[in-house]
């Protein structure tokens, strides 16, 4: 996700982690001792690769003290945005695309200048998995959003197009959060305010182009490994010999 919000062209990257999430942290950080022991070895590829994360971009961190949904994270970070549009991005969906995901959308932005909303089709029999959309087409792959339907039953979902978890939001969309935080106890989406911001705004959708990878699913995850693993210069001969051996 991170090379994906770099290769866009981002500068600042905020993270929200909870408990137990300090290897994030520490995996974006400097280590000296590592690169110490790097060097001393002549590991000085390696050693421009450990070196090179670190300087990706600048990496802020925020604390969400409890788990109250995705919506909440968002607002935990909101002091940080400086009242500027952000793109948010879940670890759940990962995009593989010859152009960066979140540089299409930030194309749609660039245009229409409203929150805009990764989609993607899935099977109608699957719609009851996801938040699904409501939309009506404006131009190839771009999409008004009308309403965000949560988990569907297939004969009654509007269409099969999925929200993926990214986004770029706007700050009215954090304001509307806030709102919404203030008066109730139960979690917060991003696609409550979302549903907010369309009564008054238009909302767009995305139909991106490239393989979206549901990590947030034990098989999606391994699809993504697996894939992922087979295109990587320094291990897919191995891997490939690997899988080919296991006579499936």
């Amino acid at each position: 996700m991170v090379e994906e919000a770099v290769n866009s062209g981002i500068k600042d990257v905020i993270f929200v982690t909870g408990r137990g999430k300090r290897a994030i942290e520490d995996h974006f950080d400097y280590s000296p001792e590592l690169e110490s022991s790097l060097l001393q070895k002549n590991k000085k590829d390696v050693f421009k690769e450990v070196r090179a994360i670190s300087e990706m971009a600048n990496f802020f961190y925020v604390r969400q003290k409890m788990p109250r949904g995705d919506g909440d994270a968002v607002v935990c970070a909101s002091h940080l945005t400086n009242n500027e549009p952000v793109a948010v991005l879940f670890g759940d969906d990962i995009v593989e695309s010859r152009v960066p995901c979140l540089l299409q959308m930030i194309k749609v932005f660039e245009k229409y200048g409203d929150c805009v909303v990764a989609l993607t089709e899935v099977p109608r029999q699957e719609v009851k998995h996801y938040g699904v959309v409501k939309a009506v087409k404006v131009s190839d792959n771009i999409y008004e959003i009308k309403d965000i339907i949560e988990k569907p039953e297939p004969e009654k979902a509007p269409s099969n197009l999925i929200v993926v978890a990214k986004y770029i939001l706007t700050p009215e969309l954090f304001r509307e959060l806030k709102k919404i935080k203030s008066s109730r106890t139960k979690e917060l989406r991003v696609a409550d305010g979302l549903k907010n911001i369309l009564k008054k705004r238009p909302v767009y959708g995305l139909k991106f182009e490239g393989k979206r990878y549901d990590c947030g699913d034990k098989l999606g995850y391994l699809q993504a490994t697996v894939d992922f693993a087979l295109k990587h210069p320094e291990v897919k001969k191995g891997f490939k010999k690997y899988l080919k051996n296991l006579k499936l």
